[in-house]
């Protein structure tokens, strides 16, 4: 089985660099990033929550997640500045091609009535954002051992200059866009 890594170099560059009619390997665009945010609401009431969702985290991941703070204080949402919101991962080079290799692949045909994800969540920069509703979608997950479900948003970084570049990209990578 060859990687994801693997395949870009083969088969993504060259069809990119047909379609957009690229000069150089230099100008192809490419994932620089991929960041997995889980955000809290509860960790007032049940401080126990960001552990989970931490240790969620870095089982789906394969790296340490960091806390994420409140910038600025909120009455309305009762939010305190510094209060810990939640946890994200950033995830660059092999773990990030494992990581979308598996949510391509195993995860998101996991989904019930997995019909594609959007095509319209792209920035207007090349970077793609989507959000998933619970954490049981990967099989590292044991379901026994849940509290809670949670959800997280997935964003992927390219160098894409724009949309049209970053939709091919991330379709000749395998992401399941609806028809």
């Amino acid at each position: 089985m060859e990687g994801l890594k693997e395949q870009y170099e083969k088969q993504v560059v060259p069809a990119l660099m047909k379609k957009f009619g690229y000069k150089s390997i230099m100008q192809v665009p490419k994932l620089s990033k991929v960041i997995i945010n889980i955000g809290l609401g509860d960790t007032r009431e049940n401080p126990k929550s960001l552990e989970n969702a931490m240790n969620d985290l870095s089982i789906i991941s394969g790296q340490k997640p960091i806390v994420t703070k409140a910038k600025k204080s909120i009455a309305a949402f009762k939010i305190r500045e510094g209060q810990d919101l939640g946890c994200k991962v950033t995830l660059r080079s092999d773990k990030m091609y494992d990581f979308v290799y598996k949510l391509f692949n195993v995860a998101l045909p996991r989904v019930r009535d997995f019909g594609g994800v959007s095509k319209n969540s792209f920035d207007g920069r090349g970077n793609y954002s989507m959000g998933i509703k619970e954490q049981l979608i990967f099989p590292e997950i044991e379901y026994d051992k849940v509290d809670k479900l949670r959800g997280m948003d997935i964003v992927f970084v390219t160098t894409a200059e724009n949309d049209e570049e970053a939709r091919e990209l991330l379709k000749l990578l395998g992401m399941p866009f609806k028809a």
